[in-house]
């Protein structure tokens, strides 16, 4: 479908507006903490792959709402008890490229919806400045409830979603997978370095490439680091080569 113009000067000034952020510096030269153990990602190795998959069905986009409503009603782990609303996640069924942050926080247990907070805002400018709509990617976390006072969720809670998000994995199908922190950096590009080693090297995941980078929160929380943000901006560039964004 053409874009109108006016879509067209929205993606622009968002763009520029994250690249004005980050500072001139960080236009110009283009281009942690301990990882945990990993798992349960570890189970996907043995599945089969689904990079080469053939388009998404009807059947699959209805197995996908499904999903969101399982989702919604879910009582596996004890954080249902903390929630407000639970955060399936959101964005294009048959997105080409999908982000996977650590869980929702206060505002998305809020309002049901995933990053739309301080940290949320600025992925969604870095969405913009890579050239695409909101509609156009999937956001979604590795739990779907709010842990309490925001902390890392616990193993077990993962373990209790990780089905739903690795359904939603198996019916969007994403070309590429960008993990947001260490959290789901562990599972699905586990190593022993810290996120400023692992990030910007593109780890695999049932045949599809996954980028991991820093959280926006970690961003957000040292806003005065354009370095931090020029390294992000450098991952999103290298996934925006392989999908032929630039």
């Amino acid at each position: 479908m053409k874009r109108s113009a006016a879509d067209i000067r929205e993606d622009l000034q968002a763009h520029v507006d994250f690249l004005v952020e980050a500072g001139a510096g960080f236009v110009i030269r283009r281009s942690g903490d301990e990882a945990g153990s990993g798992a349960p990602a570890a189970a996907g190795a043995a599945l089969p792959p689904l990079a080469a998959r053939p388009p998404q069905t009807s059947e699959e986009r209805a197995a996908l709402e499904e999903t969101d409503r399982q989702v919604r009603a879910c009582t596996l782990c004890v954080l249902h008890k903390f929630r407000t609303n639970a955060v399936p996640g959101e964005g294009n069924p048959a997105a080409e490229l999908m982000f996977i942050g650590e869980g929702p926080g206060r505002d998305e247990d809020a309002q049901g919806r995933p990053f739309v907070g301080r940290a949320g805002q600025l992925l969604r400018k870095i969405i913009a400045a890579m050239t695409f709509r909101e509609d156009e990617v999937y956001i979604a976390n590795m739990v779907k409830c709010r842990p309490p006072d925001n902390r890392v969720p616990h193993q077990e809670e993962i373990e209790a979603c990780w089905p739903y998000l690795i359904r939603q994995i198996e019916l969007i199908r994403p070309r590429v997978i960008v993990t947001l922190g260490r959290t789901p950096t562990d599972s699905f590009a586990p190593g022993r370095e810290g996120m400023t080693v692992r990030r910007g090297k593109f780890g695999d995941y049932r045949g599809i490439p996954v980028m991991p980078t820093f959280h926006p929160s970690y961003l957000v929380r040292n806003e005065g680091n354009r370095e931090l943000k020029r390294m992000v901006w450098e991952d999103m560039q290298k996934v925006m080569a392989l999908l032929g964004r630039k």
